[in-house]
């Protein structure tokens, strides 16, 4: 298997199973859960099961001095996205709320351009319109349902925050860290975010609170756990080596697939029914996707067939 093959098939793994956000943390939603408590124990779980993971697999948990501002960084900016995209919920639908967090893949794009001065190709925004069109098409809302300000608002800081984290892991010292050690680190430094929102000080008791919910039922426990495995460890390792194999815009591109597994798990789970308009948006999105795998591929077999 070479290169691109691994990454886009890392990259893919991890779109799908970020994707399971909204499986898992609706039902706790539903249940009077806080979104700081939700991520507090997604977090903690995380770090207890990839922790667990490395000590099986040998792996060193050694961190050099350099990266650690960097890791610590970008640990806090991921988790800002989690934090972001989670409190959206309360004030949109999901399905809308994961169409505009597909943002990220042109602010990748736009922040690779004007940073570190790195042009995307026609192809590449092709792909990008492509994939915007597709998940726009899968959209089930209602026509007629108003589109909170506050909640768009979070979600584009949400998107912002997670093509900081893509370009981050690519742009700096972590680039060569090894992808678990990477996970672990910014799980850790990440899950300090819900620490410090939890915590606060009873000035009538002089003394620190956390304010810390747990799940009424104890069923829901299982979708706190699924939560740090699934959109939490699986995708962020994934991710990591995505990026260190194709890049980072290639990688945010690949995102594209994340409402696609929203959607499959509505249909097979919720009795949900496929339309035209949404067939449509799945075609255009594997389009793009494959246009991304190949398109450099086939682009030059039509060159090659148009001379002969």
């Amino acid at each position: 298997m070479n290169v691109k093959v691994k990454g886009v098939t890392l990259g893919s793994i991890a779109a799908a199973s970020y994707g399971l956000n909204p499986l898992f943390a609706l039902p706790l939603y539903a249940d009077g859960m806080s979104a700081d408590s939700m991520l507090f124990f997604r977090y903690v779980f995380a770090i207890l099961m990839m922790g667990g993971m490395m000590t099986i697999q040998g792996k060193s948990f050694r961190l050099h001095r350099r990266q650690l501002f960097s890791v610590a960084l970008m640990g806090i900016v991921f988790s800002a996205s989690s934090l972001l995209l989670f409190l959206s919920y309360q004030y949109m639908d999901a399905g809308i709320a994961s169409t505009i967090l597909f943002a990220y893949p042109l602010l990748v794009a736009l922040i690779m351009w004007l940073v570190f001065h790195e042009r995307a190709s026609l192809l590449t925004w092709v792909c990008i319109v492509m994939a915007f069109i597709g998940i726009a098409l899968l959209y089930r809302g209602k026509p007629d349902a108003p589109l909170s300000t506050i909640g768009v608002v979070l979600v584009l800081l949400s998107s912002l925050s997670y093509a900081i984290y893509i370009v981050g892991v690519n742009r700096s010292v972590l680039k060569k860290m090894d992808s678990s050690t990477l996970t672990f680190y910014a799980l850790l430094f990440g899950s300090s975010l819900y620490i410090i929102r939890l915590t606060g000080i009873d000035l009538d008791a002089a003394s620190f609170t956390f304010s810390l919910q747990l799940p009424h039922n104890h069923w829901l426990w299982v979708n706190l756990v699924c939560l740090a495995l699934f959109p939490t460890i699986i995708s962020l390792v994934t991710m990591n080596l995505s990026i260190h194999y194709i890049g980072s815009t290639s990688a945010a591109i690949l995102g594209a697939l994340e409402p696609i597994t929203a959607l499959v798990i509505g249909v097979c789970v919720f009795g949900e029914t496929l339309t035209p308009r949404i067939i449509l948006g799945i075609v255009l999105v594997l389009a793009a996707v494959t246009l991304l795998v190949a398109g450099k591929k086939l682009l030059s077999l039509l060159k090659v067939k148009s001379e002969e």
